[in-house]
């Protein structure tokens, strides 16, 4: 498969801007939060795992969108739930955890966002907001017309990105003070995420012909292929690439049954993860409230 993708060119297989474009990011996070933060209102530098957790978030997401994995997602629906999967469920949580909390204070507490933010981080919207757009997203019609222009894809993909950071803050925020979700609502808030998440993996993994034109049908195919190689190389190969199979050694609707399975896998590892460092964090809290030495020993460290 390998050398069968190479045809597609160097900038298709890895998007040599938007490394630059993650490079850039990479450097303005060190100059901000490091030697420069005084100069921003900062306080504190962000600690050795903080910039572990954000270089990984970045060399995560030029894997999932830089890397030839992102190629892959516009001919094997596998590719694409694999992205989705890093992009949507653990991207975010590396980016909240590891940007100092007094950056997202000014971000946040600005006059304009923090309304709208204070309203969409409200549990029960936060979950149908995420959930809702993901499952409508995989409808075929909107799905196909996502894959149909560069505006329409980055739009789309950014909204429920967006979406994923508003699902994941009530878990995650690194801001006390809007960190009010009581453990116990916390395990139920990721277990209602799994469950709500679950039937458009359903959908995807049980249909019994392929849904999405995009990976099934050659005009559309190549459409969504135009999203990530030149606009030359793709015309001077289109008459000699029949569809996505070239590429595949599965059926497009095993791929498809696949994709589906990986994507609720992943969610459920991901999701897994959460609740245990949740459900540990408050067996220890309350470990504390009944053992006052122990808290004086926490204290005092």
């Amino acid at each position: 498969m390998w050398l069968e993708l190479q045809i597609f060119g160097f900038r298709a297989l890895w998007s040599p801007y938007f490394l630059l474009f993650l490079f850039g990011l990479g450097v303005a996070y060190f100059l901000v939060t490091g030697p420069y933060r005084h100069k921003f209102g900062g306080e504190e530098k962000p600690t050795h795992m903080q910039q572990f957790m954000f270089l990984l978030a970045l060399v995560l997401l030029y894997a999932v969108k830089g890397a030839p994995i992102d190629l892959l997602s516009h001919m094997m629906l596998t590719a694409h739930m694999m992205q989705m999967a890093v992009y949507y469920l653990i991207f975010p949580i590396l980016v909240i955890k590891s940007i100092p909390v007094w950056i997202w204070k000014k971000f946040i507490y600005a006059p304009m966002i923090k309304p709208v933010f204070q309203l969409l981080t409200k549990p029960l919207i936060s979950l149908l907001l995420f959930n809702g757009l993901f499952s409508l997203y995989h409808i075929p019609a909107i799905f196909d017309f996502a894959k149909s222009s560069q505006i329409a894809h980055t739009s789309v993909s950014l909204i429920i990105l967006i979406a994923a950071f508003i699902v994941w803050w009530p878990l995650l925020s690194p801001i006390r003070e809007m960190d009010k979700m009581r453990p116990l609502l916390k395990i139920f808030y990721i277990f209602a995420n799994g469950v709500l998440i679950t039937p458009a993996c359903v959908l995807i993994i049980f249909a019994d012909e392929p849904l999405f034109a995009a990976y099934s049908q050659n005009g559309a195919w190549l459409q969504a292929l135009a999203l990530c190689v030149p606009g030359d190389i793709l015309e001077g190969m289109a008459v000699q690439i029949s569809g996505p199979e070239m590429f595949s050694p599965m059926s497009t609707l095993e791929d498809q049954q696949l994709g589906g399975i990986i994507m609720k896998i992943m969610q459920e590892i991901t999701y897994g993860i959460i609740l245990a460092r949740v459900f540990f964090k408050w067996f220890t809290d309350e470990s504390l409230k009944v053992d006052p030495i122990a808290t004086e020993v926490q204290h005092s460290q």
